[in-house]
């Protein structure tokens, strides 16, 4: 059973209005019975002038008071923000057969992962299409950690247990436990200065961490902490899972790092920053109805398990794979001559007057100033530099094909032998 965190009343003065917020575009209503969910960094943030919308039955800071969206969004590219991410789903899976387990329902070779490594991947259904994105981190050989979205909590869960529980009927070795917000907490410290500013908090080597690889030690103090180099914006930096009871000790402890300019940071400039980078939003970018060939994410389905074809919808995506699609994600950019609105979510993409496609996510790009946008159009109009029109309040906007990431990715990758 997992157990919840019921806010009290909030009143309307304390949670912010999403309506003027232009660059954050999905604002997700509140669980039936209008339940909603509190981090245990709650407090902390209202303290530190979060301003807190409902964002998938979660109250989150959005923004704070001391920075607009843009300035730190561009604060995190220069120097480090911290977001809280502890909304977000965490799981253990163990035993001997967990690696197989985890396998049976999604497109990663976990299996041929070295130990303390993890990857990005996606369950998929029996048509090929993508249920959700997450990372499995592989600890060793019979423990896994897998982080996955918060929209789709109750769907993954089911999707895990219901894995888990098969093997475990046909005499396997596998268990899992899922993690709640009131017990660990998920903070994600993004920026050039993130790891400097997290080094001298913990007497790990960092420099030996490379991105998607994970350790735990002490954090500020606080032991059994789980740092993993990852993150959602394209920067590099790490995610920190911490005991709840302890996270505001450590959160405050980054804040303290004052030569790294450490800063609080909301949902906002997590969009625009991922959306920079060319990440995928689930439910926006990425859906049930779409495969990982649709989505340009075949690296996401192994080499390996495109051969033994034994995740759901396996044959499906190795047919795509072989044949093409219809329609591909891409990014665009818009031309900021004729000073366009942003394309929003379900704005249409023609060429030569006819439709080719939509946008799924758009915002301007603080970075680049100017407009940006990922979508899907027809294969056929899917290179790089092909001009589109973007059909917004019925008047024609000018746009072209770009390649994703809009703005250059800096993880800390291992370097080639």
């Amino acid at each position: 059973m997992i157990r919840t965190l019921v806010t009290k009343h909030v009143s309307k003065s304390t949670i912010f209005q999403p309506s003027s917020l232009a660059t954050v575009r999905c604002f997700a209503a509140a669980p039936a019975g209008g339940k909603v969910e509190r981090t245990a960094l709650y407090d902390f943030h209202v303290k530190n002038g979060g301003k807190i919308v409902n964002f998938g039955g979660y109250n989150l800071p959005v923004q704070y008071s001391d920075q607009g969206i843009s300035a730190s969004h561009l604060h995190t590219r220069k120097f480090v923000s911290i977001f809280d991410v502890s909304h977000m789903l965490q799981t253990y899976i163990r035993g001997k057969d967990a690696v197989e387990c985890m396998e049976s329902v999604c497109t990663a070779d976990i299996r041929g992962a070295a130990n303390g490594s993890g990857s990005l991947t996606v369950f998929t259904n029996d048509q090929g299409c993508i249920l959700d994105d997450l990372i499995v981190t592989k600890v060793q050989e019979d423990l896994l950690y897998v982080v996955s979205n918060a929209a789709m909590k109750s769907q993954d869960m089911s999707i895990m247990e219901t894995a888990v529980n098969k093997f475990r009927s046909q005499g396997k070795d596998v268990a899992i436990e899922f993690l709640t917000s009131a017990d660990q907490s998920l903070i994600a410290l993004q920026g050039p200065t993130a790891v400097e500013a997290l080094s001298s908090l913990t007497p790990a080597d960092l420099t030996k961490l490379y991105f998607m690889n994970t350790l735990v030690t002490e954090v500020a103090g606080v032991k059994n902490c789980r740092i993993t180099r990852c993150g959602y914006t394209g920067e590099d930096g790490v995610e920190i899972s911490i005991p709840s009871s302890h996270v505001e000790q450590v959160t405050e402890a980054l804040l303290q790092q004052t030569k790294q300019q450490v800063k609080m940071a909301g949902l906002g400039a997590r969009d625009s920053l991922r959306l920079e980078a060319g990440l995928c939003l689930y439910g926006s970018d990425i859906d049930n109805k779409t495969t990982p060939i649709e989505a340009a994410l075949a690296w996401l389905v192994a080499k390996r398990r495109r051969a033994e074809e034994n995740f759901p919808g396996a044959q499906i995506v190795n047919k795509q794979l072989k044949e093409g699609v219809q329609r591909r994600r891409v990014g665009l950019k818009m031309d900021p001559s004729a000073k366009p609105p942003p394309a929003r979510a379900g704005v249409e993409i023609y060429k030569d007057e006819q439709k080719v496609g939509h946008i799924t996510s758009g915002c301007p790009s603080p970075s680049l100033n100017i407009n940006i946008a990922m979508g899907y159009i027809k294969e056929e109009y899917k290179q790089a530099g092909c001009p589109v029109q973007l059909k917004i309040r019925d008047r024609f906007y000018s746009a072209e094909v770009a390649k994703m990431p809009f703005v250059k990715t800096t993880y800390y990758v291992k370097p080639k032998q």
